[in-house]
């Protein structure tokens, strides 16, 4: 897979320093998941489906589900169970560009239906998302893609979503991840990413966010997320990539608050105008939201919505001041500090290094800015699209 791939040679050429590269979505699993980037799920009940998935794909969608669980409604589980296995029949990977193609099963028995009735021969199935993912029942999920890979003769691959109560309620979080992290270990080769359920994270305190608002701002929920990347994201042989958690809004509304979106970048770029539609779309909140999931260890994001992914994808791009400050912090065995080349920062050698090997890798996937190119020239490339 490659990202920005829908973008005129000349485009990427004026936007790109280093562009995005193509993405060996049977290589290395730390680079698969850093190219996640937006993850669009969809219901396992729409009827155009397959053509959903494939005009998502040509739209740069690199990460897609199709959901079985919360999307549909009990008594249409059978028609969307079928509806899943005639498109994942229909489709093969060339149809979406590469794109990874997940299905989120409610339960182990379901991964292993849906994978005999595909049969060996469907390529266009990644894995699977594994919701409410706990220590106890976590286990049967992972066995079951386990089987599945050795009867497919290839590697399905596994993102649990945390989102119980186990986690969420403080007597018992640290040592439901604890048990959890081992358990993910245990089946490392199979765990792309941890993904995180804030919705259900939510709904236990009665709560909806509103659009105003951030997930960080949900305090309860805030301190749940930062357990999971304090247990899970270390930058050691246990950690794993997080994804963000879902933006649920789309539609215009009457604000209560303030934008949250700076007037400055868009000033700067002449793309005021763009601003404010982007206000009109609720889209400065997720951008404040997914430059809170970086500053949080936290890398991709679930969409519900195509025009979530454009804002996504665009701050996920390395600036050209971010990928020479990582060269410089990686060229260099020794200590101490260096002033940035931009002569605004210091850099420690020692404690940025893991930042700067991850600043790498998003790089390699998302490409590298040239100078003066902001989120907001990408951002107005990709939402023109």
């Amino acid at each position: 897979m490659q990202h920005f791939r829908h973008l005129d040679a000349a485009v990427l050429d004026r936007l790109f320093l280093r562009a995005p590269q193509q993405i060996d979505t049977a290589g290395d699993m730390a680079v698969i998941a850093t190219a996640l980037g937006a993850t669009l799920y969809m219901p396992a009940t729409r009827p155009d489906l397959a053509e959903t998935l494939v005009k998502r794909s040509a739209e740069g969608v690199c990460s897609l589900v199709i959901d079985l669980e919360d999307a549909v409604a009990d008594h249409n589980l059978e028609e969307a169970i079928t509806n899943t296995v005639d498109t994942l029949h229909t489709l093969e990977s060339t149809d979406v560009f590469g794109a990874l193609v997940f299905v989120r099963a409610r339960n182990p028995k379901q991964i292993s239906r849906i994978c005999e009735s595909i049969g060996p021969g469907t390529s266009s199935l990644a894995g699977f998302v594994l919701p409410k993912f706990t220590a106890a029942g976590g286990g049967a999920f992972l066995d079951a893609i386990a089987d599945a890979s050795v009867a497919h003769g290839r590697r399905l691959l596994a993102m649990p979503v945390l989102e119980s109560p186990e986690i969420v309620f403080r007597e018992t979080r640290d040592a439901e991840l604890v048990a959890i992290r081992a358990l993910l270990h245990r089946h490392r080769d199979q765990v792309l990413a941890v993904r995180i359920g804030a919705t259900d994270m939510c709904g236990m305190f009665g709560i909806r966010r509103d659009r105003d608002l951030t997930i960080y701002d949900v305090r309860v929920v805030a301190d749940a997320i930062s357990a999971i990347v304090n247990h899970l994201a270390r930058t050691n042989d246990s950690g794993f990539v997080i994804t963000g958690p879902v933006w649920e809004y789309f539609a215009d509304h009457e604000r209560m608050f303030r934008p949250m979106l700076r007037q400055t970048p868009f000033a700067e770029q002449e793309a005021v105008r763009f601003r404010q539609q982007l206000v009109s779309h609720d889209l400065d909140a997720l951008l404040r939201e997914v430059s809170l999931d970086r500053a949080n260890g936290i890398q991709g994001k679930t969409v519900i919505h195509p025009s979530h992914v454009a804002a996504v994808h665009a701050l996920s791009a390395v600036t050209h001041e971010e990928y020479h400050d990582a060269v410089d912090i990686l060229e260099s065995d020794a200590g101490g500090v260096r002033a940035s080349g931009y002569r605004n920062k210091m850099n420690e050698l020692g404690p940025h290094r893991n930042w700067a090997r991850q600043t790498l890798l998003r790089a390699e996937a998302f490409g590298v800015t040239n100078e003066g190119i902001t989120f907001v020239d990408l951002l107005t490339e990709l939402a023109g699209r």
